[in-house]
């Protein structure tokens, strides 16, 4: 009895998994980077980094299967960074992120 509560014990950081993100970015004479985080379960949340000299200006749009996109816009300043962050309904199985940036 003892051995299986200590394999049961061992197996439960394998229960939690991070949820796939897959991102598109429509880049328009600027020059960003930017790392998604899987924040929770049903939040997800981009950072976006301006390493240019001009500010810009973004859209990002998040999709999570069949639910409405949440969309928000941020304005990040040369050489600094902004995040974005969504929250759904329903937990994220697959997240799908459309970053569109202009030089503003």
């Amino acid at each position: 009895m003892r051995k299986i509560c200590c394999v049961l014990l061992a197996l439960l950081p394998l229960s939690a998994f991070a949820y796939p993100i897959d991102v598109k970015k429509h880049l328009e004479g600027v020059s960003i980077d930017y790392t998604a985080y899987d924040t929770d379960a049903d939040i997800g949340s981009i950072q976006v980094n301006n390493y240019g000299t001009t500010d810009a200006a973004c859209t990002v749009v998040f999709r999570n299967g069949p639910e409405a996109p949440r969309t928000r816009k941020v304005e990040v300043a040369a050489g600094k960074f902004k995040n974005a962050t969504a929250k759904f309904n329903r937990s994220i199985i697959k997240l799908r992120i459309d970053l569109t940036c202009t030089a503003k």
